[in-house]
């Protein structure tokens, strides 16, 4: 996947049939539905691939046991499918993964008991492993470091677990084998109208500075939690359908969780679920669920967000974190669809919603990772219609995702890469960029030139995963990484030293002490 390439087939394209604005999960998974229907297909990243919260996730691909507690029998179902579905199309990056709820006093353990067999009966064939009572000596045993206090015993249940931004590259890539045009660093920066009616973008190429003119059967806003803003190129008085919330996670040392196990913790004060997940060798904590007023590109944890994770993580564990232990904090915008009627966020469903607007604009939001596939299907279903474009059935549901192999080792540094793995390591640089951090050169010139990386952000937070596994040391890291990416995009050492600079300044929202 070349960028040049890529911005190639933009300009031989005179008019495609589906141009997206946003290159996240739902913006991606869209760019692969329509390109394997045979429609000329266009995406438009005004940053990086996955730059906003699809990278910023609990690293989950699940159903949702909070919304079967609520009822919401059907969200779940959708989710378990797709949970299945993604496991078998993306087996390198889409992992089992075991989580115990611990049983102390709290009310719904009755329900956890049986309503984990219903999540069992609702996966059927596509179940990840059955669910089980847990005596207190067999939780300790599954969870060695939980606190014993009071335990009575615990659940155990199955779910899914990846990397969310090496997914992205992943569907991206995808995307681009179908034939689709994919391209960051291009935000759209106008909607080209005739008489009144969306005909396509003008959208901006940071790199080369020049614009282009997109035409466009049909135009698909996927663009998260920033839906408002592109809506507003339409509409300047659009009423906003996106209703904000932030979740934050925090990483730890694995010494804090150590195993294959999870921790969820079914019912916090603000009514949340808290997940303690085992993660690249790491825990992952999270997550919050804070409005926000505006939506913002970088993100940064409040400082209650952190206290209340760590103040729930040490009710559970025997060694309780303090801020000094936090490797990473970092937060994400949830596209929560504004539910009108006064609801916090913790209650709104994740369920997706599609919106035409007047002159033809087709915005969806809402949503989570784990059904984003079925969400660009709906948003293809009525793009395609809209358009007049040929009706041809959805096939993403045994499409294998770029990389697909069955028998990656989850455990293998590599292993997200999928069969790509072993070209990663024919590179020949296995020196890491730094002591401190597991990426490896091989890895960095990987994702320049065959994973359109344009910066040291996007190598350090996204292509490899320093900035969230320690904040800190992606920083000793940056220069080397700047380094490489200069010598093979031809940048010169002012360069280096601007991406060097901002990049930390990025590193260091994300250290917590």
């Amino acid at each position: 996947m070349n960028r040049d390439e890529m911005v190639g087939r933009i300009e031989a394209t005179s008019r495609a049939d589906i141009v997206i604005v946003g290159g996240g999960a739902t913006g991606l998974g869209c760019a692969i539905d329509a390109a394997t229907r045979g429609y000329e297909t266009v995406l438009l990243e005004g940053g990086d691939f996955a730059q906003g919260t699809s990278s910023r996730s609990t690293k989950l691909i699940h159903g949702g046991i909070r919304y079967l507690r609520q009822g919401n029998f059907a969200l779940v179902l959708e989710a378990l499918k797709e949970r299945g579905l993604l496991r078998r199309n993306a087996p390198h990056l889409v992992h089992n993964r075991a989580f115990v709820v611990p049983n102390y006093d709290w009310r719904g353990a009755p329900f956890y008991g049986f309503g984990l067999k219903l999540y069992d009966v609702m996966a059927g064939q596509m179940g990840f492993g059955k669910s089980q009572l847990l005596s207190r000596d067999q939780t300790i045993a599954r969870i060695p470091t939980i606190e014993p206090e009071g335990l009575r015993g615990g659940v155990i249940y199955h779910d899914g677990q990846f990397d969310d931004a090496r997914l992205a590259i992943g569907l991206a890539r995808t995307a681009a084998d179908q034939g689709a045009a994919v391209v960051n660093y291009m935000p759209v920066v106008e909607l080209m109208k005739d008489q009144d009616v969306v005909v396509g973008v003008v959208a901006r190429d940071l790199e080369a500075q020049r614009e282009y003119q997109v035409k466009a059967k049909v135009v698909i806003n996927a663009t998260g939690a920033f839906s408002d803003a592109v809506r507003r190129l339409d509409e300047p008085n659009a009423v906003p359908m996106i209703c904000p919330s932030q979740g934050s996670h925090l990483v730890l040392d694995q010494t804090f969780l150590p195993g294959n196990s999870a921790i969820m913790i079914p019912r916090t004060s603000d009514g949340r679920v808290v997940f303690m997940i085992p993660w690249h060798a790491r825990v992952l904590v999270g997550t919050t669920d804070t409005p926000v007023e505006r939506v913002v590109e970088n993100p940064k944890p409040r400082s209650e967000e952190v206290e209340y994770l760590l103040s729930h993580a040490a009710q559970y564990l025997t060694k309780d974190p303090a801020p000094s232990d936090v490797l990473s904090a970092f937060a994400g915008i949830r596209p929560l669809v504004a539910p009108g009627n006064g609801q916090s966020t913790a209650s709104v469903s994740r369920e997706h919603t599609i919106y035409i607007s007047h002159s033809g604009l087709l915005s969806i939001a809402g949503g989570k990772w784990t059904t984003y596939r079925k969400m660009a299907e709906d948003a293809v279903d009525q793009a395609a219609e809209l358009a007049g474009l040929q009706m041809v059935a959805c096939s993403t549901d045994a499409l294998a995702i770029h990389g697909h192999d069955p028998g990656a080792d989850a455990s293998h540094a590599l292993a997200g890469y999928g069969t790509d793995a072993t070209l990663v390591s024919a590179l020949g640089r296995s020196q890491r960029l730094h002591d401190a951090v597991d990426a490896t050169e091989s890895q960095v010139l990987w994702a320049v030139r065959h994973e359109m990386a344009r910066t040291i952000e996007d190598v350090l937070a996204r292509r490899t995963r320093c900035l969230l596994l320690n904040a800190r040391a992606s920083i000793a890291a940056a220069p080397r990484a700047a380094e490489l990416v200069a010598a093979e995009l031809g940048r010169d050492e002012r360069w280096q030293d601007q991406q060097v600079a901002a990049y930390t300044q990025i590193a260091k929202d994300h250290v917590w002490d």
